[in-house]
């Protein structure tokens, strides 16, 4: 990454014939993201590439593949893939590799590191066979391959030698809460553990760990991330100076003991420091790439310096996120620090400050809201003019947390508000723009929400007319295009877009139209007059797979089932030979489904007594319940029957985007109902309403809107909300983004749907009430069509299946030989 960051600065400063460029590539791959190295186990895969053959052909970047073998300073050469390459000035950005401690046994068969795309792939491929693994290392990178093993099913324990996570940045307080929270979603930590050996079979397999203590931990693959040392091999062995614990020395200019050689990232000691993150190898990269071309002669500009870097980061492991800034130690003389524990949320807060009352650093675990803030204070030196104490407090209820005036926003470029600002005042007019001026969001890409918000509110003050129409159809928001259907009763998309809309429409705006008349008049998404609005997954009443099947997922209302639904589903999927996969909402997907084998598999599943789950459409998902109080002996209330009842209410809702909730019995909040769009939480009084939370790329906690409710309160509060938001919002928007734009928060959403300020309560209820007693299952309407029916086949004039559609083995769960209509297709390793 830092490679790829400094070839991007060099050509930025030196004109296109200026210059010859050549990256030496060890790995295949070009240069990809490596801070979003996990992902690579999401479905669907991103693509984390940085750079791409023709890109860098494009801008005369030339790349030979292979190890560099050796560098000979005096003759200015390189050794590489049996060539020799000259050289003016070289720079080495080798990064690190994975240390693996010296345990015996650690080469045996299913013993992986954890750094590279390949390595991935390949404790992917070993983990088709495996049941548990172990990770050794309980820092960032352990953490994130512990999520890594968790996304491909195994049984997952992390071991750390230290007595608390993250040694390296988190005090053991924090640690502690860290832990808390890693063992509730039943990931193993092991504490304060020495592995002695790593125990294998006859055949040579991995069979667990043995620590020093004379215990034993059974897994079946394990991963070494117990830190990372410098590649720095290839420069020592060229002579230059290297640090007594590694790291190629380097001075302020990023230059080494030789004149015309630079090292930048990972491989880089300055100051008797490595840094082992990505924002000071981009700073590095930015220093450099000046020097380089000073020296030769192509630039002409002072003289760049790298004077250290702050070590804060701001991450999100396991789902849990945490956030270290400046001293979160505490070791500056005279330093002092206020914490707060907070075990019902699941969250650890510390700010440490100076004699004379500055903020010298922090931790944060489990919220990180506040993060930005605290960084820029503790940067800036700004004196206190408030009790430490309520930097870290929860803000009430509707409250807002306060932002300076010039707020650091991308921690990872250094790029503050002035800056962004100034790149707007200077013509920047959309997100892809700053990020070129700026550079800002171009690292983790944990701001660029930031920065939409910013650039809209930045070009309001300078008076420009800021448009949040829906599409170039349709001169209107989402909201203004709702009320106008909603007022004037269209009904189909033909009468919206004759009345205000203007070409044919898009893939944008005749999905939302149909969103909406399909929330106003309750009518099937696949009906003729609303088909063609339809995008694939609604089309089809499922989600299209990557191989061209779909998935089936049918409603378990608040995670309740049947024996006899269970024999039902388990029947079904054999019957068709489809992969069975539990949802983190509580519900059984049964992927791999031809399209022609829709109807009749929903045939059997409504006979079953089941209907449509919706996760193919932007409606309501799951609600999620603990067992409550019928069984589990905290329980205080029944939540399960309340997640039944609100889940037959809300289901079918059509809405700006999907909506997930949960229901828990108690405190202890098991069914994670604060990190859902709207959540319930039992008291002894009753139930406590939260609003606005999401999971995601970046998560949001639901904040309190109401409390010690009754049953019959929480249904009439949540049918205004909800209503309101499918009012209100724009196209694709969460509800945690909607609650954050509306304009007065929380205390406005309190004053219209509880004090009724705008007077439209009974149009709300009314609303809800008219959606519940509308509802019909869209898939039990479909099969009893055949018009509808006939759309599933795949060739309009034949009912021969489609052949092309490839069935991927699944930690062996392979198709049945005698499922019907199946093809003798190859089987495919790989999700």
């Amino acid at each position: 990454m830092v490679g790829h960051r400094l070839t991007e600065q060099l050509r930025q400063h030196a004109a296109p014939d200026a210059l010859h460029l050549t990256v030496i590539s060890e790995e295949s791959r070009l240069a990809y993201d490596r801070v979003h190295l996990s992902s690579h186990f999401d479905d669907p895969r991103p693509d984390l590439s940085l750079a791409t053959d023709a890109g860098y052909r494009d801008s005369g970047v030339s790349v030979v593949t292979g190890r560099a073998d050796a560098v000979d300073l005096s003759a200015k050469t390189v050794q590489v893939a049996g060539q020799t390459l000259a050289y003016d000035a070289l720079v080495f950005a080798t990064g690190s590799f994975p240390f693996v401690p010296p345990v015996p046994g650690r080469d045996a068969d299913g013993c992986f590191v954890y750094r590279t795309l390949d390595d991935l792939d390949a404790i992917r491929e070993a983990a088709r066979g495996a049941r548990s693994g172990a990770v050794i290392g309980g820092g960032l990178l352990g953490l994130e391959a512990a999520g890594a093993l968790r996304k491909l099913g195994l049984e997952t324990h992390v071991v750390e030698f230290a007595p608390h996570l993250m040694p390296a940045q988190l005090d053991a307080e924090g640690g502690a809460a860290l832990r808390r929270t890693i063992e509730g979603m039943g990931i193993g930590v092991h504490l304060g553990r020495n592995t002695q050996q790593i125990s294998v079979d006859a055949r040579g397999r991995v069979t667990g760990l043995d620590f020093a203590d004379g215990t034993r931990l059974d897994a079946d693959l394990v991963v070494f991330s117990a830190g990372i040392r410098p590649r720095d091999d290839l420069a020592r062995a060229a002579g230059l100076s290297v640090g007594e614990r590694g790291g190629i020395l380097i001075d302020d200019a990023c230059r080494t003991s030789d004149p015309h050689t630079y090292a930048v990232g990972e491989c880089a000691l300055h100051d008797g420091r490595v840094y082992g993150l990505v924002a000071p190898g981009y700073q590095m990269a930015k220093v450099a790439a000046v020097n380089v071309l000073r020296d030769l002669g192509v630039l002409d500009a002072p003289p760049a310096h790298f004077r250290g870097a702050d070590l804060s980061t701001k991450l999100k492991l396991l789902g849990v996120e945490v956030g270290s800034f400046g001293d979160a130690r505490g070791v500056t003389p005279g330093a002092r620090s206020v914490s707060l524990s907070d075990n019902v949320r699941g969250t650890y807060s510390k700010v440490v400050v100076s004699e004379d009352g500055r903020v010298l650093g922090g931790l944060l675990v489990g919220d990180t809201a506040r993060y930005a803030d605290l960084l820029d204070l503790t940067m800036s030196g700004t004196p206190l003019s408030v009790p430490p104490e309520t930097l870290i407090v929860p803000p009430l209820p509707g409250g807002a947390v306060t932002t300076s005036s010039d707020a650091l926003l991308c921690s990872c470029e250094n790029v503050r508000q002035s800056a962004l600002c100034a790149a707007i005042q200077g013509g920047a007019r959309d997100v892809a723009s700053l990020k070129k001026c700026t550079g800002a969001g171009t690292g983790c890409g944990g701001c660029v929400p930031s920065l939409h918000c910013l650039l809209q509110t930045e070009l309001r003050r300078l008076g420009e007319t800021v448009t949040n129409h829906l599409c170039e159809h349709y001169p209107y928001s989402r909201q203004e295009l709702f009320d106008l259907i909603r007022v004037r009763g269209h009904a189909t998309w033909d009468e919206v877009l004759a009345a205000h809309g203007s070409g044919l429409g898009c893939e944008i705006c005749k999905p939302a139209v149909g969103s909406i008349l399909a929330s106003l008049h309750g009518e099937l998404v696949v009906a003729p007059q609303h088909a063609p609005l339809q995008d694939t997954n609604d089309a089809f009443l499922a989600n299209i797979q990557k191989n061209g099947t779909y998935s089936v997922m049918p409603r378990v209302p608040g995670g309740e089932i049947t024996a006899e639904g269970l024999i039902a589903i388990g029947a079904v999927a054999k019957r068709y030979g489809l992969y069975c996969k539990i949802t983190g909402g509580q519900r059984i997907d049964l992927l791999g489904a031809h399209r022609d084998d829709l109807p009749a598999i929903w045939e059997e599943l409504i006979a079953a007594g089941f209907e449509s789950g919706h996760a193919y459409g932007k409606s309501l998902r799951t609600v999620k319940s603990c067992v409550g109080s019928t069984w589990c002996r905290y329980g205080v209330q029944d939540s399960t029957s309340l997640a039944v009842r609100l889940e037959l209410r809300y289901r079918g809702l059509r809405s700006p985007h999907k909506l997930k909730s949960g229901v828990s019995g108690c405190t202890r909040e098991c069914a994670e109902a604060r990190s859902k769009d709207f959540g319930i939480i039992a008291t002894e009084k009753g139930w406590n309403v939260y609003v606005g939370g999401n999971g995601g790329v970046t998560p949001k906690h639901a904040v309190l809107l109401a409390s010690d409710l009754t049953e019959d309160e929480v249904v009439t509060l949540l049918d205004r909300y909800l209503m309101f938001y499918v009012r209100t919002a724009d196209r694709l928007q969460r509800t945690s983004t909607w609650l954050e734009n509306l304009e007065g928060g929380l205390d406005y959403l309190r004053s219209v749907i509880i004090d009724d300020r705008l007077g439209i309560c009974a149009e709300l209820d009314a609303e809800m009430a008219r959606h519940v007693g509308t509802y019909r299952d869209e898939w039990a309407a479909a099969v009893n069509d055949p018009a509808i029916r006939a759309r599933f086949r795949t060739f309009v004039n034949s009912d021969a299946r489609d052949e092309g559609v490839q069935w991927v083995d699944e930690r062996g769960q392979i198709r049945p030989a005698d499922a019907p209509h199946l093809y003798p297709l190859p089987m495919l390793g790989g999700d």
